[in-house]
């Protein structure tokens, strides 16, 4: 889930959903994790929290959408999401970016990276069960990739990382149950889900493109995109639906989790990793979050499980792992502008 981040090469970012950091300082130091900004908590701990956290936000998107309307859900988990990231930033006496250009470019991040994936999946897991919405999730750094090869000239392909590209999409058809025709699944839910998960890729690449090199913290330019996310939906909201007319409990503390606890303190656990143990490991979260979304489906929600999915998951989780490998030759590459914080592929860590 994902904010401001652009990176110096690759796209392939895996994304959910929450705010996407920026810094301007590009260090290898920090790109590598240099220990700076310990927290008293073992970053292990912290890891573990996150996973949580994102690996459970598809459930609660379901358990949202029971109550409320999808443009409903998505218009609450960022405002509160928004309203955390607000008070940090009034604890920290951090200001929100300034210059028209720059919030003109936070309005195209906030719709790629935040307003459309946010809305798409809502909608999605109106047909579709929570734990297949989390493998699709997973599918971002293989389009990722994708986009790369053809956006970003100097992301060359190699065997490792187009053989991954073929695995990860050979995985989803697995999940589909291509063979059977895919029967029995909503591909309009499917589709939606596959999309949010390409709109990540493509907002990071366009980050990448105009925000680099901002001078604006990661914090302040996160802060930003989620009151501009906020207010795009919030105009487009009333359009589809009506208010409610009455507010049902569950699904609406589901939506203050997702929006405080999924977007809002998930982004700063992220960020204090990445500055403490690098995004090379900070971004292994990836792997985690589709298992716990399908563990969290089944157990908590009942969702029915074919061998398939669970199958097909892993096939996903390899394939995204050779397209994110490189050599071991690849030194790690200074970032470049907002949250240079990024390996040696140069990968921001990964977003939910």
């Amino acid at each position: 889930m994902s904010t401001v981040t652009p990176q110096p090469r690759s796209a392939a970012t895996p994304a959910t959903g929450s705010p996407a950091p920026v810094s301007s300082t590009p260090t290898s130091a920090r790109a590598e994790g240099n220990g700076s900004g310990r927290s008293a908590l073992d970053w292990r701990i912290r890891f573990g929290v996150l996973s949580l956290i994102w690996g459970f936000s598809f459930l609660l998107i379901k358990v949202g959408t029971e109550g409320y309307a999808p443009f409903q859900v998505t218009l609450g988990r960022l405002v509160f999401g928004t309203l955390v990231i607000a008070a940090v930033l009034v604890v920290k006496r951090e200001r929100l970016p300034r210059g028209v250009r720059t919030w003109l470019h936070l309005t195209v991040a906030a719709f790629l990276l935040n307003a459309l994936p946010f809305s798409l999946f809502a909608y999605a897991e109106l047909t579709i069960p929570s734990t297949l919405a989390g493998i699709c999730n997973a599918m971002s750094p293989l389009w990722g990739m994708v986009l790369s090869l053809v956006a970003l000239s100097e992301d060359r392909p190699t065997r490792r990382r187009v053989a991954g590209l073929g695995l990860g999409f050979f995985g989803v058809l697995t999940v589909l149950g291509a063979w059977q025709g895919f029967s029995g699944l909503d591909l309009g839910g499917m589709t939606m889900a596959l999309l949010a998960s390409l709109s990540y890729p493509v907002g990071w690449i366009y980050v990448r493109r105009t925000l680099a090199g901002s001078g604006h913290s990661n914090l302040s330019l996160s802060g930003g995109q989620l009151l501009i996310a906020s207010v795009e939906l919030a105009v487009v909201t009333p359009l589809f639906t009506s208010m409610p007319t009455h507010f049902p409990v569950v699904p609406l503390l589901a939506v203050v989790a997702l929006g405080a606890l999924g977007t809002g303190v998930a982004f700063l656990l992220q960020y204090a990793l990445v500055s403490e143990v690098g995004p090379t490991t900070a971004q292994m979260v990836t792997y985690f979050v589709p298992v716990i979304a399908t563990a969290a489906g089944v157990a908590v929600l009942g969702e029915s499980l074919s061998w398939s999915t669970p199958v097909g998951a892993v096939i996903v989780l390899a394939g995204a792992a050779l397209t994110q490998s490189r050599s071991r030759g690849t030194t790690v590459v200074a970032g470049a502008g907002p949250r240079a914080t990024t390996d040696a592929a140069g990968r921001p860590p990964r977003q939910s």
